[in-house]
């Protein structure tokens, strides 16, 4: 379930069974609060930390017949990283970690769909996170899709990924087992 970043945000991924064969345009729902991007990372091998980013926005399309030509574009407020921990997350926020003063976006942006499965899809893209822009994958699932209690049309992802830090220079060690953080991703849209 690791690969590399950024799903962010991977709905776009799937052209899977039982979808409208036309490509549809979707906003990920951030005022529901049905889209998280969550993250997990050792701490000193003994523990791990989790957070979450509770801020960001993005959008994507896809369409069933060629899956291929989906795409998703997100953006993340670095500012927004939340581990339940006021210090802690004043430290994350610095320059040891994600440079917010320097770097206060990070984004996503999808280059390539390619189906794995019927539900099942990895995502390329590159990421810009700390001023630095790499090439990602990630690892996504159809969740399902249909209409809302309020009249709207919706569909669901997830997605996985693992990221170097030092990959996007950052610097802190904090030993052998946390060099690399878990990105999960959960993404509902709301059709346009």
């Amino acid at each position: 379930m690791k690969k590399t970043f950024a799903a962010l945000m991977l709905g776009s991924a799937m052209g899977l069974a039982g979808m409208s064969a036309q490509a549809a345009d979707y906003v990920i729902d951030k005022e529901g609060q049905h889209a998280f991007i969550n993250f997990k990372i050792s701490h000193l091998g003994m523990s791990w930390l989790y957070g979450r980013f509770n801020d960001f926005e993005g959008t994507f399309s896809w369409d069933a017949e060629q899956p291929a030509e989906s795409q998703v574009q997100v953006t993340i407020n670095t500012a927004s990283v939340d581990s339940n921990h006021a210090e802690r997350d004043r430290h994350l926020r610095s320059a040891d970690f994600l440079n917010v003063s320097r770097h206060p976006q990070a984004t996503f942006k999808s280059t390539g769909v390619e189906m794995t499965g019927d539900d099942s899809a990895k995502v390329n893209g590159e990421l810009t996170l700390n001023g630095v822009t790499r090439p990602v994958v990630l690892d996504a699932r159809f969740m399902g899709e249909g209409e809302d209690p309020w009249g709207g049309y919706r569909a669901g992802f997830e997605a996985y990924t693992t990221l170097k830090l030092k990959d996007f220079d950052i610097a802190m060690d904090l030993g052998p087992t946390s060099q690399e953080v878990e990105l999960l991703l959960t993404i509902e849209g709301i059709r346009q």
